[in-house]
């Protein structure tokens, strides 16, 4: 997978989500994302935050690229 699949800016975040992407990082550790699959946590965005599904596989990924 490409690094700029999820290497976005946070003005980007924001303009798409409504939310920069430390609120969502937050988010995610909250749900504890790392121990859920992917397409889980991309759900989860989509249906209880109304994430578009790209920006929410995008931040899915962003978060989990983070912990390796």
């Amino acid at each position: 997978m490409k690094k700029e699949y999820w290497d976005v800016s946070d003005e980007q975040v924001i303009e798409k989500t409504g939310k920069p992407i430390s609120f969502w990082m937050e988010t995610l550790k909250d749900f504890k994302a790392e121990e859920k699959k992917s397409n889980e946590v991309v759900a989860f965005l989509q249906e209880m935050h109304a994430v578009p599904r790209y920006w929410a596989r995008t931040l899915t990924t962003h978060y989990l690229k983070g912990l390796e």
